[in-house]
C-alpha cells in the first residue's frame, strides 16, 4: 500500500469511527409494520429488510371484501406480491373470518395457528374455523401449530411463541424474571371460555426492538402469565390486546411491560373501553398511545389527541399507521390520514 493510500484509509477508519452508533443501526434498512383499518379486528402486517412478511391476523369476512382489499393495499405499498406467513391468533370472526377471501386475491405462503377451533358452541366462531381449515385442505399451504416457546421461522426477525392453545411459556425471557409490583393492582378474574384465552401471541424482536402482540389474550390469561415474576421484560411497541377491550390489559401486563409506545387496533365501537384506555394513558414510561379509530365509549375524555388517531369521527376512511422501525429501538410512526409522522429516536 502506498502512503497516499494508507493515510485515505486511516481518514476513511477515522471517520467511521466518529458516526454515532444509532445512526450505523438505522443505515440498516429498517422493519415496515402496517397497522391495516378492518374496523375493530386486526390485520398487521411486518415487512422486513429482505422484503419477507409476516401478516397477523386477516381480518373480517363479507363487506364486498374490504379488509382483504385493505391488506392487499398495504401489501402493494410495501411491494409486495405474496405474503410469506400468516399467523392467525385464534378463530374468531374478526381475526380469521378474512382468509378465504385473502387467498382468493394474493398468494399465501403457510399459515401458522394455535390448532383446533375450542369454541364450539358459537355458530359464528365454528363457520370462521371451517372456512379456514377447507383453504388448508387445499393443500397449497405451509402449515405450523407452534407451542409456548418455539421460535417461528421468519427470516429476518426473532418471533417467539408467548402464548398459544391456552397455554403460555413456563420460565422467564432472558433479562425478565423480576418480582411484579403491579400484580397487586390486579384484580383476579374467572378464567376466559373463549377462544380469545387460546390466542396465539408472540413476541417479534428486530435487533434491539421488541415488539409484543398477544392477540385477544385475556385478563385471567395476563395474571397467569406475569405473575408473581414478571417473565416479558420491557417492550418497544406493545399491539394493545384484544382492541382495547376490557376484558385485557391488565396492569400486571401493560404496566410491567413498560411499553414506549402502544398502538391500539380498535373500532369506533368495538374496543377502545374507557376502563382499558386509562389503564394504559397512566403506563409507567409510556410516551404515546395511538388508535386506529376515535373511541365513541372512551369521548374526548379518554380518547387521544387527534394527530394519534387514523380515523376521526364519520364514516370510515380506512386509514392506517405506518411504523418504521429501526433496529437501535428507534420508532417512526405515521399517520395516513394527517399525513405526518412522529418520531421515537433510539434511548
Amino acid at each position: 500500500m502506498t502512503s497516499r493510500a494508507a493515510k485515505l484509509f486511516l481518514l476513511l477508519a477515522a471517520a467511521f469511527c466518529l458516526v454515532p452508533l444509532h445512526l450505523l443501526a438505522q443505515s440498516h434498512s429498517p422493519l415496515q409494520i402496517y397497522f391495516i383499518d378492518v374496523e375493530g379486528g386486526q390485520s398487521t402486517l411486518f415487512v422486513t429488510p429482505e422484503r419477507k412478511s409476516l401478516l397477523i391476523d386477516t381480518g373480517w369476512p363479507g363487506n364486498e371484501g374490504r379488509d382483504a382489499n385493505r391488506i392487499l393495499a398495504a401489501a402493494k405499498d410495501a411491494g409486495l406480491t405474496r405474503i410469506d406467513y400468516v399467523l392467525l391468533t385464534h378463530n374468531h370472526m374478526d381475526h380469521t373470518g378474512g382468509v378465504p377471501q385473502l387467498v382468493a386475491k394474493m398468494p399465501v405462503g403457510t399459515f401458522i395457528d394455535h390448532g383446533p377451533n375450542r369454541e364450539t358452541t358459537d355458530k359464528s366462531t365454528v363457520d370462521v374455523a371451517a372456512a379456514y381449515q377447507k383453504v388448508l385442505a387445499d393443500g397449497h399451504y405451509g402449515h405450523i401449530v407452534p407451542r409456548p416457546g418455539d421460535m417461528l421461522p421468519i427470516p429476518g426477525l426473532q418471533v417467539k411463541v408467548i402464548s398459544s392453545d391456552g397455554n403460555l411459556i413456563s420460565q422467564p425471557l432472558p433479562g425478565a424474571g423480576q418480582t411484579n409490583q403491579f400484580c397487586a393492582q390486579s384484580e383476579k378474574r374467572l378464567a376466559d371460555q373463549t377462544e380469545n384465552a387460546r390466542s396465539l401471541g408472540v413476541l417479534i424482536t428486530f435487533h434491539k426492538l421488541r415488539i409484543l402482540d398477544l392477540g385477544d389474550l385475556t385478563w385471567d390469561k395476563e395474571m397467569e402469565l406475569m405473575c408473581p415474576n414478571n417473565k416479558l421484560g420491557h417492550i418497544d411497541l406493545f399491539v394493545v390486546s384484544h382492541h382495547g377491550w376490557s376484558q385485557s390489559s391488565s396492569p400486571a401486563l401493560v404496566y410491567a411491560i413498560t411499553p414506549r409506545v402502544a398502538i391500539m387496533d380498535n373500532g369506533a365501537k368495538k374496543g377502545g373501553s374507557t376502563s382499558t384506555l386509562q389503564i394504559i394513558n397512566k403506563t409507567p414510561g409510556l410516551e404515546d398511545l395511538w388508535m386506529l379509530h376515535y373511541s365513541e365509549e372512551g369521548g374526548p375524555t379518554n380518547n387521544v389527541d387527534a394527530a394519534r388517531i387514523a380515523n376521526l369521527h364519520g364514516p370510515d376512511a380506512g386509514n392506517y399507521f405506518k411504523v418504521t422501525a429501526f433496529g437501535d429501538g428507534a420508532l417512526d410512526v405515521f399517520n395516513s390520514r394527517t399525513g405526518k409522522t412522529k418520531k421515537y429516536p433510539a434511548k
